[in-house]
């Protein structure tokens, strides 16, 4: 695989979905659970999604219960949660590994492309890749980075 537009995902409803798909736009890429200490950071990144989503930025969302327990409802009790609580229209996928031996194939690649503190492995939930364009991984930001830190280089990219 020699770049994130040869991965293929899986929507919530388990068909494929080819990142081809995503070409040409800028990602923001997120682990994320709904009972996490970070869960909160929704409501940042649907602001920077109404935001900047008519300007070709997309955020892909994707659920992990790897860390804590945090994330432990199916697709649509993670919905419903995101609808109701932060009012989410970005798109959200099938729940996934982000590390380990069923690690989903985009995190593998995006973990080689941009390690982190503990090297390659994910940290914890809202781990964030922002992808330029031409499917380069710009930065890896910690779980701790609100979204609103990113958003002067979400400008800067578009």
């Amino acid at each position: 695989m020699t770049d994130i537009y040869d991965i293929e995902i899986q929507k919530q409803d388990g068909s494929p979905q080819k990142m081809s798909d995503y070409k040409g736009k800028i990602l923001l890429i997120v682990n994320t659970a709904t009972g996490c200490g970070f869960t909160p950071q929704y409501q940042e990144l649907q602001e920077l999604y109404e935001r900047y989503q008519k300007d070709g930025f997309e955020i892909l969302d994707f659920p992990c219960n790897q860390f804590g327990q945090q994330a432990p409802g199916d697709a649509a009790e993670i919905n419903s949660f995101c609808s109701l609580n932060y009012g989410t229209t970005f798109p959200r996928f099938a729940k996934i590994d982000v590390n380990g031996p069923h690690t989903a194939p985009l995190f593998d690649w995006l973990k080689k492309e941009k390690s982190g503190l503990l090297g390659e492995n994910i940290k914890w939930n809202f781990t964030k890749f922002l992808v330029s364009q031409d499917g380069t991984v710009i930065k890896r930001f910690s779980p701790q980075t609100s979204p609103q830190k990113i958003e002067e280089l979400i400008q800067k990219l578009l």
